[in-house]
């Protein structure tokens, strides 16, 4: 199989998960605007309750199927069999999920009210499951995928203008949300078929599978959990302002951080194949290539966010968002914690079939966030909640890299690897000396943020360059290399 590029694929999946950042991004405006606030409130519980469900069926199948199926996707009759074991189970899951969904629907009376939205949320455990696109990860072919999004993202924003006018239109929206986000999944099966073949099948070797996709799903749940929990316990102590202060907070942190974390997903299934098929010194190099590439890019782009917090929060969410830019500026930092975290687990602690120790640390900081909010949360409201938050993501992250020390202690502790981390933490220094000088140089905000951008990548990158940054001058020599041609 040809090898494909980590640049070109970490390219595609950003650009994906922008177009899945953009899409609610422009669409949410509008929508609040035209729905009614029972209409807005029955579409978000909805999606809400039915995400449970899509966590039931997905089990932990898309992590595991990426971390095993890399080994065989250079022989098609073994990645066949594999793949129609795990398509297989979870049919099975998805199976298991709607039936409790119909009997949560029954029990509940409450959600009654919420049937006809749940019913079409419901479609995304059906279409998440054949969708398949843990094929695509394996295979590395992000392109298909990355075009598809695109296509599908713009088909549903002008349905939306099109459907949604009046205030009750929120089943239209609920629909068009379901549509945007998996009704392509379809195509995807059917494409799937030119890397190998899916079927349902009898011999599904659970004996096998199942114990490492229950840890993974365990794991995932308490993820869910942890993560989730922030926002809930925050609103039952300080009732919804402090939520919807801290939901700005969230969702701009979220946005960096989904953006930085694309450039890592694609690595997954290479180190994945390397070590499976044992390659030590190439799984060594590449993860090191990450380590070092990630280090260069998450200090200065957290760092920039930190000191544009103001600017963001006012261009995005407006003045009456202000009091959230303390809370910003503070969960900024978890985003080099959080970065740190996920390689270590999905690069390091999962291809390496270490799934419990995974499990055991997301348990652990799941349990101390919790206990940190019910501390904090009544001291400092939503900047009591962004503490915690950078808290249990810095401890995770200290957990994941011990349970990893053995194999990522030789590449983060040599010569060249420290080197190119000062040299971005005084690249960094630069950043803060440029966003200082435009804070003071210009009044007009968009001014301000625009120069505080333009002149601080330069900077950032000049530094780099002057103190030979590995990552730096690498991007500089492909540089000259792709003007010269």
């Amino acid at each position: 199989m040809k090898k494909k590029s980590l640049g070109i694929n970490a390219l595609l999946n950003g650009l994906r998960s922008m177009l899945n950042l953009l899409f609610p991004l422009i669409t949410f405006p509008y929508v609040s605007r035209v729905l009614s606030v029972n209409g807005m409130g029955n579409y978000n519980f909805s999606s809400t309750y039915i995400n449970y469900f899509v966590l039931i069926a997905g089990l932990g199948i898309a992590t595991y199927a990426v971390r095993e199926g890399a080994k065989y996707r250079d022989n098609k009759e073994k990645i066949s069999a594999f793949s129609s074991q795990v398509f297989t189970i979870n049919i099975i899951a998805t199976f298991v999920a709607y039936v409790l969904l119909l009997v949560s629907l029954f029990i509940f009376g409450n959600l009654h009210n919420y049937i006809s939205c749940i019913l079409i949320f419901s479609l995304q455990i059906i279409f998440t499951t054949i969708g398949t696109e843990w094929i695509y990860t394996i295979y590395e072919d992000y392109a298909y995928i990355t075009v598809r999004s695109i296509i599908f993202k713009i088909l549903s924003m002008l349905l939306l203008f099109v459907l949604v006018k009046k205030a009750n239109d929120y089943l239209w929206y609920a629909a068009i949300t379901v549509f945007a986000g998996v009704g392509s999944n379809i195509l995807n099966f059917i494409h799937a078929r030119s890397f190998c073949s899916i079927q349902l099948v009898k011999k599904t070797n659970w004996r096998y599978h199942l114990k490492p996709i229950f840890i993974i799903f365990a794991s995932s749940i308490a993820v869910t959990l942890y993560v989730s929990s922030d926002t809930t316990i925050l609103g039952l102590i300080k009732g919804d302002h402090a939520v919807g202060i801290y939901s700005v907070s969230v969702k701009i942190y979220s946005m960096a951080e989904t953006l930085l974390s694309a450039l890592l997903t694609v690595t997954i299934p290479r180190l994945a194949m390397l070590l499976g098929k044992r390659k030590f010194r190439e799984y060594n190099r590449v993860l090191s290539q990450v380590i070092n590439t990630l280090s260069v890019l998450v200090l200065p782009v957290s760092i920039g966010l930190i000191m544009l917090s103001k600017e963001v929060v006012l261009i995005i969410a407006g003045k009456k968002y202000l009091e959230s830019v303390g809370s910003l500026r503070m969960i900024t930092w978890a985003i080099i914690f959080s970065i740190f975290s996920w390689i270590f687990n999905q690069c390091v602690l999962i291809p390496a079939k270490r799934e419990s120790k995974s499990l055991r640390n997301t348990f652990i900081t799941g349990i101390v966030n919790v206990a940190l909010n019910l501390v904090l949360i009544p001291l400092w409201s939503y900047d009591g909640t962004s503490l915690s938050t950078v808290i249990a993501e810095f401890m995770v992250m200290m957990l994941n890299g011990w349970s990893a020390r053995d194999i990522i202690k030789p590449i983060i502790f040599t010569r060249k690897s420290l080197q190119n981390l000062i040299s971005s933490i005084v690249g960094c220094i630069g950043i803060v000396v440029v966003c200082w000088l435009c804070n003071i140089g210009w009044n007009s905000l968009i001014l301000r943020t625009i120069f505080s951008i333009i002149l601080s990548v330069p900077t950032y990158a000049a530094i780099l360059i002057l103190l030979r940054n590995e990552v730096a001058l690498e991007m500089l020599d492909s540089m000259k290399t792709f003007i010269t041609k």
